[in-house]
């Protein structure tokens, strides 16, 4: 497998890949922001779309969109229905981009180089050149939350005592949504917009069943990323069935063991 020079790239960018998404999907389930992820995961569709109708290289798109859409997401008013009010201006922003997605799309009459490949990527074409560019923005992206962690871990468990011990905590979700927007635009460009979810959330929320200690869960997360994204490379290479198969069965696979495991605990 490794004598091939696309497996290779496959797998480093897999592992880049897998520990930037392991650490950022581990915060953004612990904020309860999957929707938010989820959202932005979405929109690096109609970003790469957008980008190669207007003859841009698609990697503009992705991470012009999902930052974009980032800053638009810490923006929008919380208003006196809370989180509840942010889900439906979130639903709007995502609803909007979908439909001008499929938009570009009719109206690039060029070859697109597959929506398919779009929405669900694929790790077997991916350049030196990609890798570099996913392993540049993965170490900023892994530096700005040692950076930021303990006042976003602080904010993520208790915003209003956070906001009383003076950190500020608006400034920290909007900088934590912002890295979170450039790190779904560089998986997007390896597993495609609609199978970056399985990345960011999948090994966080199987690590947090299993621990509650932040460490442990953050190590958890990256191990079960990693886990999940060379087992899929290697079914992948071994079988017809697409890379996104592989990612998403077993990342369901790992999450029910794990929640199998805290219903055993807990009931012990």
């Amino acid at each position: 497998m490794f004598s091939f020079h696309f497996m290779v790239n496959a797998f480093r960018a897999g592992t880049i890949v897998a520990v930037a998404g392991g650490l950022m999907g581990w915060f953004m389930v612990l904020r309860r922001q999957a929707f938010a992820g989820h959202t932005l995961a979405v929109l690096g569709f109609p970003g790469a779309a957008g980008a190669v109708w207007l003859g841009f290289n698609a990697a503009w798109g992705y991470f012009g969109l999902c930052g974009l859409a980032a800053l638009l997401i810490a923006v929008l008013p919380r208003g006196g229905s809370g989180r509840s009010h942010e889900s439906a201006g979130i639903g709007v922003v995502q609803a909007f981009g979908l439909a001008a997605g499929f938009l570009f799309v009719s109206l690039y009459h060029g070859y697109l180089n597959g929506v398919s490949s779009l929405l669900f990527g694929s790790f077997l074409g991916i350049t030196d050149t990609q890798v570099l560019v996913v392993l540049l923005v993965s170490v900023g992206a892994v530096g700005a939350l040692a950076v930021a962690g303990r006042p976003l871990l602080f904010a993520s468990v208790d915003a209003d005592v956070a906001a009383a011990r003076g950190v500020p905590v608006r400034a920290v979700s909007a900088g934590f949504l912002l890295v979170l927007g450039l790190t779904v635009a560089e998986i997007s460009q390896i597993t495609g917009a609609l199978l970056v979810f399985t990345v960011l959330v999948m090994p966080a929320a199987a690590a947090q069943a299993l621990t509650s200690r932040p460490a442990a869960g953050l190590a958890a997360s990256v191990l079960i990323a990693l886990g999940i994204t060379w087992g899929a490379l290697t079914a992948a290479y071994h079988s017809s069935w697409p890379i996104g198969f592989w990612i998403a069965t077993f990342g369901f696979a790992v999450y029910l063991a794990a929640s199998a495991w805290r219903g055993w605990r807990s009931r012990r």
